[in-house]
């Protein structure tokens, strides 16, 4: 089977989107050695940012799980600016998630599940991650969620 990430994605029912542009003063990814690892990507469609507000008060955990989505496919669109193509990928090492979340909900965790399954659809057991799941109460331009990845590239 020489079925490409790229290719998985679009089986999935998604599209690797062009890599959002940074908004703030830093670079959307970086490679050191055999690791890249992104900035925090938020659920930017094209210019558009998605999901705005805390999830638990004006958006239900569902949003936040779609939210977690996009940014992961932000994630893997700026990783492929760094090395070309996403079959570069060795295995994924860290996914780390900040969900904005109303004053005691808890769900984070749930929350980011949908990233974090989303890896494994795309590569299989190189996929399988560590998380960081935290519930943040303000998230820059009232952003639902916020993804960083790392990986380890051939």
């Amino acid at each position: 089977m020489s079925q490409t990430p790229e290719s998985r994605i679009m089986e999935l029912g998604h599209t690797l989107p062009s890599p959002p542009q940074a908004v703030g003063s830093y670079i959307p990814a970086t490679q050191f050695g055999n690791v890249i690892v992104t900035s925090g990507q938020l659920p930017f469609i094209s210019s558009e940012l998605m999901f705005k507000g805390k999830v638990g008060d004006h958006l239900h955990e569902d949003d936040g799980s779609n939210a977690a989505s996009i940014c992961l496919l932000n994630a893997l669109a700026q990783i492929k600016t760094v090395i070309g193509e996403l079959s570069k990928i060795k295995r994924v090492i860290r996914l780390e998630g900040y969900v904005h979340s109303a004053p005691g909900f808890d769900r984070q965790p749930y929350v980011l599940n949908a990233a974090s399954q989303m890896l494994t659809d795309i590569f299989g057991d190189q996929g399988k991650h560590t998380r960081v799941a935290l519930g943040i109460s303000e998230m820059p331009l009232n952003a639902a969620v916020q993804l960083a990845l790392w990986v380890e590239v051939e």
